[in-house]
């Protein structure tokens, strides 16, 4: 098979963030796959690498992951999702599934590449890496995520308290992930450890509504943003 599927990582939202390699695969494949959360969403990774895309002579597939906790009943929505990449591939087309960030890190891709790997291995794949919003994150705030022998967590904040306060008592920097649902618990919980002034909240770094904030009682009660996360440092 002379087709492949490329994963292709399109960075936090900045597209001078894009890699070269990312460039040159997005602007030759024939088709650009690109998630959703929902059917009436826009793709956040599309709005990134728009101005790439030739639709004259390029598919744009759009396809919907919807997003939340509980994951009983989307096996579905991802089985369809492969197969229509899958029949692309198979009729002599590459496709370039964008995701944000980088594809192994939390990415929606990481839902169909199981599939990929049971049900279509004879269809190549392969990953091309992005700048994640974690590192971009830490550039925009300033913050050091580790030097030396230092110890660094990335975990999404869906864990309870005593979870949480077991990682902050033994990494010297914590990065939160999808932390606006639960940002008063969390930020309840940096009060009680005394981090509260150690820790940056940043949303949609790298685009054009990007913003750091350090002052996090002032987010307290507010409807934040999905696109963000908390880099918690000691010291």
């Amino acid at each position: 098979m002379t087709a492949k599927i490329y994963a292709v990582g399109v960075g936090p939202g900045d597209p001078e963030l894009l890699t070269r390699k990312a460039e040159r695969i997005i602007r030759s494949a024939a088709v650009i796959c690109s998630p959703t959360g929902a059917a009436d969403a826009a793709s956040y990774a599309l709005s990134i690498v728009g101005d790439l895309i030739d639709p004259a002579r390029q598919e744009v597939l759009v396809q919907v992951f919807p997003m939340r906790k509980e994951q009983e009943g989307l096996e579905a929505f991802w089985d369809e999702a492969a197969a229509q990449v899958a029949e692309r591939v198979r009729a002599g087309k590459d496709v370039a599934f964008i995701t944000i960030g980088d594809p192994f890190l939390y990415s929606t891709f990481l839902y169909i590449y199981r599939i990929f790997r049971e049900r279509y291995p004879e269809i190549p794949v392969e990953i091309v890496p992005g700048i994640s919003s974690i590192n971009a994150a830490a550039a925009a705030a300033g913050i050091p995520l580790g030097m030396a022998a230092e110890r660094i967590a990335i975990l999404p904040t869906t864990y309870e308290d005593d979870e949480l306060r077991a990682t902050f008592a033994r990494y010297d920097t914590v990065i939160l992930m999808k932390v606006n649902r639960v940002f008063d618990r969390v930020y309840a919980l940096l009060k009680d450890l005394g981090l509260e002034r150690n820790a940056a909240f940043v949303r949609r770094v790298g685009s054009s509504e990007e913003e750091v904030m350090f002052d996090l009682a002032r987010l307290v009660g507010e409807k934040l943003d999905y696109l963000s996360l908390l880099i918690v440092r000691k010291g």
